[in-house]
Formats: C-alpha cells, structure tokens, sequence
C-alpha cells in the first residue's frame, strides 16, 4: 500500500528537528532540547526570538487593527517608511511596502523598467547573486542551474562576472534599465563586495543613464556593521530593496528609491493586497526602534569581529569572509559544510552549509560576547569529530 503524503509540497527536505519555541538567541525544540542559533531564520531573526518589545507591539496591533488594504490610509507604515528614508541616507526618498524579498526586487525591476521607458527594459546583475524566486527575480539570480527547471523565463536578464567592472561595463548596451547588485552575495557564498567595484558600478550607472538598484535583502538593516550594506562602499544607490530583518520574523519586505526614481510609478503601475498592512507595520516600528537604541550596526561589527577572529583559530577552518555578523567559515576539507553543519546541530548549533564547502553564520545582531564563544565552541568540537 502506498504511503499517503505529507500535507506540505517537498518543497524542502525533510526537517531534521522541529522547533516550538524561541527565546533570544536559543530555540527549543518538541523534546524540550535548547539550541543556540547562528541561522536566525536565514538572518530574518535579527533581534533575537521572541522579542519583547516587538511581541508587544504585534499584541497590541492585532487586538486593534490588522488589515484595511492600500485603497485607505493607516498611521504606521508612513512612519516605518520615513525611518527606512532616514537609514537609507542620501537624497530624499519613497518606499514600496511588500511582504517579501522577492517582492521587494520585483518592484525595483518594474520600477526601473518604467523609469527607463520603452525599449530600456534589461537588468544586468553577477553571477552567484540571488535575488528571489519569482519568474523575474529567479532569472535576475545569477546561478543558471536554478534557471533550466523554469524555462522560458521573462526576457531581459544578463549576468557577468561578480567584481568584474570591465565586464559589467561590456554589459551596458542602450536597452539596459538597470544594474541590480548585493553589497554581499549571501545565498552565493558569503562573498562581499568592495569600494573599488560599487565606485565603478556607480560611475558606469551615471555614464548609461540606468539606475544602480543595491539588494539589502539579507544584508540591511546593521547585519554588516552598517545599517546598510553599500555605506560601506561610499556610494549612493538609486534603488534600496530589503526585507528579511525588517519584521523580526513578520512578513514584511520595502523597496526605497530617491524621489525621482519613484515618482516614475503612478496609481496602478504596482500594487499588494498586503504590503505595509498595519500588523507588518507595527512589527517593523517595534523592530526599528529597537534596533536605533540598541545600536545594531555597532553591535554586528563589535560581534563580528569576535566571531571572525574565533572561527579563524579553528582547526579544519581554511578562511573567514563577510562583514559583521554574516559571516562564511570555508572548511579546510571540500565537500563537508553539510555533514559539519549536521554534527552541529547534534551538539546544539544551527549553522547553515551554504556551499559544499562553507558554513554560513548570522546570529542575532543581539548575540552577546559569551553566546559568540559558545557557538565556536559548540563549531570546534563538531568540526573535531
């Protein structure tokens, strides 16, 4: 007889533990066993599970009001975006509210496409990068493996090298709208980026008349030691996406661009049933907050710098590479990040394999001094065994 099937698609393998709680940086899972996180939910539980404050605030939220949709008004995304606007720096800006990271990038390919006009359609970004997974964001990700299951995917997509200026330069024809770029590829390997290559991107997006769109996705809101991963680099993007951070584990993504760029969108070029509804919003206020007293950019860089230099005196790590607290450990052994991250998690540490070869660290931007020494402990002895 034939098993009966899972409620959900195999979308994903099976899970190897099953969490129910969530205090900090810990987790619990339905045995009642404690693990120290250093995945956050893939960097979206940036201030830790379960934050008070921002558990008050969904509290409150959902006991007021929850949903009205975009044809009416509410009082807290307006606030949640003049914040982002503030953060962002630079000229004055606009924000797209969404509900994801890909929705998020999705809006700043249409938004580009209509700043640019007809024929000005194509996106160019590197290779290795991610960028979402919708039609459009999963062909501006420049990994062609994920690309063959999904043919014909949209039109007006190129990828050059990663730091390559020259090549993105070549790339720049009349029909480009766009060069869509990560401060560091996160999801391609923790590799980041430098001054040099986003002062060039930014020179050749001025020369091309396109706009220079920079995915935050996984990389704003303090997670490398800045607020936003390009003011490291001294340059001003056109376009700002993020998401991931900015809910604390509540769906929300944002799409900022300057006032110019923006005001090329008018009433029904773009829109989300619920993008910026008040629940999000509330969430995003309390993580915002929260993140301005904590000071999170200088926390991440101070923590990073701890986690960096300990994960480099470990026997059987090569190397260390990110900014701030997203950070690859490249394994001395090719080929064993999985079953390193597997032994981890026995011992009580989610770590994530994000290649063959390299584990992927990202605790909360809240990690203390001593929850960073236990994780490279609990790493040592995985990696010992």
């Amino acid at each position: 007889m034939t098993a009966r099937p899972g409620p959900l698609m195999a979308t994903y393998p099976p899970p190897p533990v099953t969490f129910v709680r969530g205090r900090g940086c810990w987790l619990q899972d339905d045995e009642g066993r404690w693990y120290l996180d250093f995945v956050s939910g893939l960097g979206v539980t940036s201030l830790g599970h379960a934050h008070p404050e921002v558990a008050e605030a969904v509290a409150t939220q959902a006991a007021t009001l929850v949903h009205v949709s975009n044809l009416y008004g509410t009082t807290i995304g307006p606030r949640v975006a003049a914040t982002l606007d503030r953060l962002v720096g630079g000229p004055p800006g606009q924000v797209f509210f969404c509900n994801s990271g890909a929705e998020a990038n999705e809006a700043a390919i249409k938004l580009a496409r209509k700043w640019a006009g007809p024929g000005r359609y194509a996106v160019v970004s590197a290779y290795g990068s991610f960028h979402g997974r919708t039609l459009a964001t999963l062909h501006a990700t420049g990994q062609p493996a994920r690309h063959e299951p999904f043919q014909p995917l949209p039109e007006g997509f190129r990828h050059v090298a990663w730091r390559d200026g020259d090549a993105l330069g070549a790339a720049l024809s009349p029909e480009v709208a766009a060069v869509l770029l990560e401060p560091v590829q996160g999801e391609g390997g923790v590799h980041p980026a430098d001054a040099a290559y986003f002062e060039q991107a930014r020179r050749l997006c001025d020369e091309h008349d396109c706009l220079l769109v920079v995915d935050e996705v996984q990389t704003g809101l303090g997670r490398t030691g800045r607020w936003f991963g390009f003011q490291h680099f001294g340059v001003q993007p056109d376009v700002v996406t993020m998401a991931k951070a900015l809910g604390n584990g509540v769906p929300i993504g944002a799409c900022w661009a300057r006032a110019e760029v923006a005001a090329a969108f008018v009433p029904g070029d773009h829109a989300t049933t619920f993008g910026g509804q008040p629940l999000a919003a509330a969430a995003a206020a309390a993580v915002l907050a929260v993140m301005e007293a904590e000071e999170v950019p200088a926390r991440a860089a101070a923590a990073g710098e701890r986690l960096r230099a300990g994960l480099a005196a470990l026997p059987g790590v090569a190397s260390v590479r990110g900014l701030g607290l997203l950070l690859a450990a490249e394994l001395a052994d090719a080929g064993t990040a999985p079953a390193v991250a597997a032994r981890a998690l026995e011992l009580g540490l989610l770590v994530n394999p994000v290649t063959p070869s390299a584990l992927r660290l990202a605790p909360s931007l809240l990690v203390s001094a001593d929850e960073v020494d236990q994780g490279v402990a609990r790493l040592a002895e995985a990696l010992a065994r």
